[in-house]
């Protein structure tokens, strides 16, 4: 309900009205996001913020407002939403939130960008948004590692990893059967580096391996290899 100091000015009947029409309109709001009417939840939250955008409810709203923009695939304003919140709000106990919804907007669409670009445009980077998705969801886990949104955030890292790795070292082969040695070999190494720990890493290696053996580098071949042996025993080369 609204701090009835914002009606300080009104009669008494009056800040009754207000306060009675402004909470049906947010439970209003409330139910139509239940029920996946995320538009018209959308537009009674920003409605209510619009006439008390300095209000402690608005900071609630914008709650709200942020994962039904999510919900409603209006993921640039998700992220605003949760930004604008973080930034006026830095030591908030709902920070937690605010994070997971802005990685989970980045995150959305990331996996089927992925496989477009597998598919063409070899060459390319990843999507900046997947990268994105990844620094967010590690700052809620680093930052909050009791939140109740932590060990969602861990496992989505999990995969952006094992996803970004397999996609860098696909591109690393595709130079490699190609004959670009040394662009196959900073891709691969690139890929080591940035996503450490993810299961691609062996084939990082073996990729490095092939690279240097093409150049001529036979001891840095070698050395790739017995690092391969000893921290990935189970891989074979093939």
């Amino acid at each position: 309900m609204l701090p009835l100091a914002l009606f300080a000015c009104a009669s008494n009947d009056e800040v009754q009205t207000e306060v009675q029409n402004i909470t049906e309109a947010y439970e209003v709001a409330q139910e139509s996001v239940a029920r996946g009417n995320y538009r018209r939840g959308i537009q009674i939250f920003e409605a209510i913020q619009a006439r008390y955008p300095f209000s402690d409810l608005s900071r609630q709203i914008q709650l709200e407002l942020m994962y039904a923009y999510y919900k409603a695939e209006m993921r640039e304003q998700a992220v605003e939403t949760a930004d604008m919140f973080m930034r006026e709000n830095p030591i908030h106990p709902r920070v937690d939130y605010a994070l997971y919804i802005k990685a989970l907007a980045y995150y959305e669409d990331s996996p089927g960008l992925l496989e477009r670009l597998f598919r063409k445009d070899i060459g390319k980077r990843p999507p900046k948004d997947i990268e994105l998705a990844y620094s967010s969801l590690r700052r809620l886990v680093e930052r909050f590692p009791a939140s109740q949104y932590a060990p969602d955030a861990e496992q989505r890292m999990v995969a952006i990893k094992n996803r970004l790795s397999e996609y860098e070292n696909h591109v690393a082969d595709y130079y490699l059967r190609r004959g670009a040695y040394v662009a196959a070999l900073n891709r691969a190494k690139d890929a080591l580096e940035a996503y450490n720990g993810a299961v691609g890493n062996a084939r990082s290696l073996q990729i490095m391996a092939a690279a240097y053996d093409n150049l001529g580098m036979a001891e840095l071949a070698a050395d790739t290899r017995r690092v391969l042996a000893e921290n990935f025993p189970d891989f074979s080369e093939s």
